[in-house]
C-alpha cells in the first residue's frame, strides 16, 4: 500500500512525509503540495487543493501506484501575517476571512477526501487523517473568539465523521479521524506562541512522530472521533 501526505510543504506536512519514508511500512509515499517541492524519498506532486480537476491527475497518479492505506491532510490556515488574523470579538469578523479560512480548512480537506476515499482498499485497514484543532471542539470552546479558524476546524470535524459513516458501509476497515497535533513550531503557530511553555511547544519533527504513533495505534471504533497528538480524544 501507499501513503500520501497533502500539504508537505508546511512544517507539519514535511515531516510527516519524512518520518513516514525514515519508517518504511508503505511501498512509496506521495507527498502533495501546492508548490510540488520535494521530499527526499518521498514523490512529490503539484496540485491546487481548491482545484478538483489536479486532485484528480494527482488521484491517478497516486492509484497507480497500489491502494492507500493512509492519506493525511495536512494543509490549514490560521493567518497570514497581513490582513487576515484570528478575530477577538465578533465585532472583527468579515466574509473575505471566513471564505479564506474556510476554503483552506474544511473545503480543500473535503475536495481531497472525495478523490482520496476511493482509492482505500475495501477489506485492509486504512487511515483518512486529517489535521484538526483543539479550538474547533465546540464542548471544550470556553473562551470565544478566533471565529473562523472555530467553525472551520468544527465544520471539518463533521465532516470526519461523515466519511466515517459512509466509509464503514463501504470498507469495514475504514478509519477516518481528524488530528490535533499540539501547538508546533511553524509559521503558523509562530504570532500565538507567547503563552506556550517550552515543554508544550513541539518541533514539527516531534508532533509528526506523536501523530504517527496516534495513528499507528488506531482502530475502527476509534472512526468519526478526533485524537490529540497524545492520543486523548478531543471532543466534539
Amino acid at each position: 500500500m501507499v501513503a500520501v501526505v497533502f500539504g508537505s510543504s508546511g512544517g507539519v506536512g514535511r515531516a510527516l512525509a519524512e518520518a513516514l519514508v525514515a519508517r518504511g511500512g508503505y511501498a512509496r509515499v506521495f507527498a502533495v503540495s501546492r508548490s510540488g517541492a520535494g521530499v527526499e524519498g518521498a514523490e512529490a506532486l503539484e496540485a491546487d487543493f481548491l482545484d478538483e480537476a489536479a486532485l484528480a491527475r494527482a488521484a491517478e497518479v497516486i492509484g497507480a501506484g497500489g491502494p492507500v492505506g493512509l492519506c493525511i491532510v495536512a494543509s490549514g490556515i490560521l493567518s497570514d501575517g497581513e490582513g487576515l488574523q484570528p478575530e477577538k470579538s465578533y465585532r472583527q469578523q468579515s466574509k473575505e476571512a471566513f471564505e479564506r479560512v474556510f476554503a483552506a480548512n474544511t473545503i480543500a480537506p473535503a475536495l481531497i477526501a472525495k478523490h482520496m476515499l476511493p482509492l482505500m482498499p475495501r477489506a485492509e485497514r486504512s487511515v483518512f487523517a486529517a489535521l484538526s484543532a483543539r479550538v474547533g471542539s465546540i464542548t471544550d470552546n470556553r473562551l470565544g473568539g478566533w471565529h473562523a479558524y472555530r467553525a472551520s476546524k468544527a465544520a471539518l470535524n463533521m465532516l470526519v465523521r461523515n466519511y466515517a459513516i459512509e466509509q464503514a458501509r463501504r470498507a469495514p476497515g475504514a478509519i477516518c479521524v481528524g488530528l490535533h497535533p499540539g501547538t508546533v513550531d511553524t509559521g503558523l503557530s509562530k504570532p500565538f506562541q507567547s503563552g506556550v511553555s517550552k515543554e508544550k511547544l513541539f518541533t514539527p519533527e516531534v508532533s509528526a512522530g506523536y501523530l504517527l504513533d496516534v495513528i499507528d495505534r488506531l482502530g475502527p471504533e476509534d472512526s468519526g472521533k478526533c485524537f490529540d497528538w497524545a492520543g486523548k480524544e478531543v471532543p466534539a
